[in-house]
């Protein structure tokens, strides 16, 4: 078995991705970037790495002995990291979303065809426990075709936009709500099996923050619509300033049979699962979901999956990537798959700020 040699960029992020990664028997952490010189040299030192290993300079760091880089630093320069890291003859996991524009997304398609490396984004909400159970119901097709589905990823994150303190911005100040859409269509992609062609989006300004009307990541909320090519319907909301506590992270799927959704009472909920001619009706012979628990988190997992965040989410995902490179096929979130994720929300974005008419979402295939 292969012991695969990791780089990780960007260490606010990627602090979580070195344990992840070096918890995996597969894989050796060989090189870390930052330019914050002491958080590079106190994960360097926790991973006891020798200071040859740890770059502020991202250009040094993809000429390092690695075979994979995972790129964990603010999004707009994913684009152009990947492209870098591609040309150097290594694979890319890279963090969601891939790139803030459509031509970035499709530079990076095409360094991924013309390097011939494996590129995979960084979606874990797809490896949600509940989203890999939900899964496997959708696919026996226990809930039928589906038709509609909506996801809400509301989360107040004002202290990462802008220091109360000194004013100064965060990187995430320019980015739109809905640019940051792939926790919201990258699971229900996934559960669906689809692709989305059309979009729409509306904002509703900045009623909370009207000082800041120049910084999109201010936006009090954006709503999308999208439709897919076997003709469902998807909404989503985002928002990263509504004061919502604890953030919820929403999904429902809607068929020609059933129902799923989780509860919007934070991460680890119960909700609801109906099928038809499965879910039991009440005593009183009405039709009644069933609760079930929505769990980030694989109670059979193995023990090393528990030293990455958000549950066992990133265990898994690392894991496909490593299979997929392994076996010499694409992972499940391709390069392709990832503009699936990636693009609608920059297409609703553009048709919120304008008329929010229907746009076509340009896809991209092999």
């Amino acid at each position: 078995m292969k012991t695969w040699k990791v780089g990780i960029a960007g260490l606010r992020r990627g602090r979580g991705f070195v344990s992840v990664f070096a918890a995996h028997p597969r894989v050796q952490v060989t090189a870390l970037c930052d330019i914050n010189q002491d958080t590079l040299a106190d994960l360097g030192e926790a991973f006891e790495l020798p200071d040859s290993a740890l770059f502020t300079d991202y250009d040094e760091f993809v000429a390092a002995d690695t075979d994979i880089v995972m790129i964990a630093t603010p999004i707009r320069f994913h684009a152009p990291q990947t492209i870098a890291a591609l040309e150097a003859g290594k694979d890319v996991m890279c963090e969601q979303t891939a790139a803030y524009t459509v031509e970035d997304c499709a530079d990076i398609v095409d360094a991924v065809r013309c390097t011939g490396r494996t590129y995979m984004m960084a979606e874990n909400y797809c490896y949600f426990h509940y989203i890999r159970q939900w899964k496997q119901i959708v696919d026996q097709g226990k809930l039928g075709p589906i038709f509609h589905a909506e996801a809400e990823y509301v989360h107040e994150i004002e202290h990462l936009l802008i220091n109360d303190e000194t004013g100064e911005y965060y990187w995430r100040h320019e980015r739109p709500p809905i640019w940051y859409c792939a926790h919201c269509l990258g699971p229900l992609l996934t559960l669906m099996d689809d692709r989305i062609v059309a979009a729409s989006g509306s904002s509703a300004g900045f009623h909370k923050h009207p000082e800041q009307s120049d910084h999109l990541g201010f936006l009090d909320m954006e709503i999308g619509l999208f439709r897919t090519q076997k003709d469902a319907l998807i909404k989503i909301a985002r928002s990263q300033v509504a004061p919502r506590y604890p953030h919820m992270v929403y999904y429902s799927l809607y068929g020609t049979r059933g129902y799923v959704e989780n509860g919007r009472d934070g991460s680890n909920t119960n909700g609801y699962l109906w099928i038809e001619g499965e879910t039991p009706d009440d005593e009183r012979g009405q039709r009644q979901a069933e609760v079930i628990h929505c769990t980030t988190v694989d109670p059979d997992a193995p023990e090393e999956a528990k030293h990455g965040g958000h549950g066992t989410s990133e265990y898994y995902m690392i894991r496909d990537f490593l299979d997929a490179l392994e076996a010499g096929v694409q992972p499940p979130i391709d390069v392709m798959r990832s503009m699936d994720f990636t693009v609608p929300g920059i297409i609703a974005h553009e048709s919120a700020m304008s008329d929010g008419n229907w746009r076509d979402v340009p896809l991209f295939d092999w």
